[in-house]
């Protein structure tokens, strides 16, 4: 078995682990700590958009290449570009110009790329306390911002000539931020305490 094979192996298990989970466990807890009847109504996570913007792309676009690939390892799929929706003179923009990249994980990999950030790159994370709990929207949706890309063991610490933070969206069907808080703490996502 290649080394890549052997990556993908443990991915396939660290995808099958979170969703085992939620399916065996955490769907019945949220369902009498939330008080829920339904089993419909459970929240449950829908989508996860991770997006890393590039102030200097528009001044050179050679450096989208290494964004995206980093992105890519990252998230485990290809990565798309963002590009600008109007022109804002004040920030040398127009539109249509790249000014990042983004994935959207649902499935499968949305379920492993969350095990990983929770089990793996945010205890890489220097003097890590937790995340906080009031970067709800309150619509049932967190947006968690990181420093940098390499946090995250994919990514080759001798290719990255600079690091560059990343927004890490989890979309829920939670209803409001409680819910949401609820299905988040259950898959273990380390909040701060007191936050």
């Amino acid at each position: 078995m290649s080394h890549s094979d052997a990556v993908e192996k443990e991915e396939e298990n660290m995808a099958a682990r979170l969703k085992e989970k939620y399916h065996s466990e955490i769907k019945q807890s949220l369902k009498k700590e939330l008080g829920i009847e339904n089993s419909m109504a459970v929240p449950k996570l829908e989508k996860i958009v991770i997006n890393m913007g590039l102030g200097e792309a528009t001044q050179n676009v050679k450096i989208m290449d290494p964004l995206l690939a980093d992105l890519g390892a990252i998230a485990g799929q290809k990565a798309v570009i963002t590009k600008a929706k109007k022109s804002i003179a004040a920030f040398k923009l127009r539109e249509g110009m790249p000014i990042g990249a983004m994935v959207t994980l649902r499935g499968d990999k949305m379920y492993e790329f969350l095990d990983r950030l929770i089990s793996v790159a945010l205890p890489r994370v220097r003097d890590f306390r937790g995340v906080s709990a009031k970067s709800f929207d309150g619509r049932g949706n967190y947006t968690l911002g990181l420093r940098d890309q390499l946090i995250f063991p994919e990514i080759d610490y001798s290719k990255v000539d600079k690091t560059k933070g990343m927004n890490v969206t989890i979309v829920t069907s939670a209803k409001d931020d409680n819910e949401a808080r609820s299905l988040l703490k259950s898959f273990g996502m380390p909040f701060r305490q007191g936050a």
